[in-house]
């Protein structure tokens, strides 16, 4: 479902439901977020663990350099 012209909805990654929800549904402890639509937090985990990749990568050539 599209989001209203000029609704500024966020989403979030609900990690206990692992489900994609508006903003407002679960408390902010168990979510990821936010994303500025349902597709990229649908894509939540797969983010986080890019980025965690990258930060390791950056956190090595730092200890190493």
């Amino acid at each position: 479902m599209p989001d209203e012209i000029g609704q500024n909805t966020q989403w979030f990654y609900c990690l206990k439901h692992r489900t994609v929800e508006p903003e407002g549904e679960c408390k902010a402890k168990d979510r990821l977020g936010p994303f500025p639509d349902r597709a990229s937090a649908a894509n939540a985990l797969e983010t986080v663990h890019d980025r965690e990749a990258r930060l390791e990568a950056e956190d090595a050539r730092w200890r190493d350099g």
